[in-house]
């Protein structure tokens, strides 16, 4: 038989493995879009600080928001505690002092309320049952009992101690879900609160960590020699610290357009917003406490700015700090006596007494 007899097939350039005997071919690839993980609501932090009022060791109830937790936020930003503390500036300074309750003891009762929602004020009697004074308790610590007229100060739950009985007046922010304790009314600004807070010790752990590099230095051009390569390895390590904002200079002779290169992984000084967030953050707080930007010091960012500043702070006496004020006088009902007064707010050198035509 000759070779051109033989019987011939043509065979595929490329052969593909079959799958064994008994086994199926796998499925081919599906395209498959999912997300990762759940949405988070807005309600997250309020449930975690607002847990309802409860009894403790069936002697007094417990408050329904975390008090430590708004202590640490007075001062957390800026916006906050000045917002809070403008408002105590201006009643303080409205307020006139009375032989049972001084000044500083009236700033620190407004403070109380302000941040917690909530104030004491201890009637302090002598022997034979006058009244000298009335003293401020520190409402991060006081517990209001089970029982009628009961208050309790509490530094622990191991370490308390019960006021006498009907001697504390409690001054409360109302609530809509419990009648007990008051609660203040900007916890609505609280995200905006803790995102403030966020970005700034974000960007304070970046300033200080120092390594603002942030790119992978490509070299690949054979004109660098093993000392080229030492020297900018050492420049690009004092780049940290003090002084990593400075400029790195590269001569190489003979080399090439790409033989280095500057690969960023990430732009975080560009891409988080510090800016943005904080302004937002800003007029989401000042809008949670109901103050004008002008008496808070913050610079506009239009040409036409905030309005006249007067007519602010007017508006804003009116609608807030009277309606404070009128809270306050409440303990002049239970006393029975005017301890709590208050000048006519004014801008011309000093708040005017009633009746007092040299003011």
């Amino acid at each position: 038989m000759t070779t051109a007899d033989k019987p011939r097939m043509r065979v595929p350039a490329t052969l593909s493995e079959s799958a064994p005997a008994g086994e199926t071919a796998p499925a081919p690839a599906r395209a498959e879009a999912f997300t990762f993980g759940e949405p988070v609501p807005v309600t997250d932090l309020a449930d975690f600080l607002y847990t309802g009022c409860w009894m403790m060791t069936s002697r007094w109830y417990e408050p329904p928001v975390d008090l430590p937790a708004l202590a640490k936020m007075y001062r957390s930003t800026a916006h906050h505690g000045s917002s809070l503390q403008v408002k105590r500036n201006i009643l303080s300074r409205s307020f006139i002092p009375h032989r049972l309750l001084s000044r500083q003891a009236f700033r620190a009762l407004v403070t109380d309320y302000l941040v917690f929602g909530n104030a004491y004020i201890e009637r302090v009697y002598g022997r034979l049952g006058r009244l000298l004074a009335l003293r401020p308790a520190q409402a991060k610590y006081v517990r209001r009992g089970v029982e009628d007229g009961q208050f309790w100060w509490v530094t622990s739950w191991q370490v308390a101690s019960e006021f006498e009985r009907d001697a504390v007046i409690h001054l409360m922010e109302p609530d809509i879900n419990q009648e007990i304790y008051g609660v203040p009314d900007y916890l609505g600004a609280l995200q905006s609160i803790l995102l403030n807070e966020n970005a700034t010790l974000f960007r304070r752990k970046y300033y200080l960590n120092g390594s603002h590099a942030g790119f992978v230095m490509y070299v690949s051009d054979t004109a660098q020699n093993q000392e080229d390569i030492d020297a900018m390895r050492a420049a690009l390590k004092e780049s940290k610290g003090v002084g990593n904002f400075r400029n790195l200079f590269l001569h190489s002779p003979g080399g090439k357009k790409d033989g280095v290169q500057i690969i960023p992984i990430s732009e975080v000084a560009a891409k988080d917003e510090f800016a943005g967030i904080k302004q937002e953050t800003r007029d989401d707080t000042l809008a949670g406490h109901r103050v004008p930007p002008q008496l808070m010091g913050v610079m506009p960012n239009n040409v036409g700015g905030f309005g006249d500043v007067e007519k602010a702070a007017r508006v804003f006496v009116t609608n807030e700090l009277e309606p404070l004020q009128a809270v306050f006088e409440e303990i002049n009902d239970i006393i029975g006596e005017k301890v709590i007064r208050f000048r006519e707010y004014s801008l011309d050198g000093g708040a005017k007494t009633p009746g007092d035509p040299s003011r």
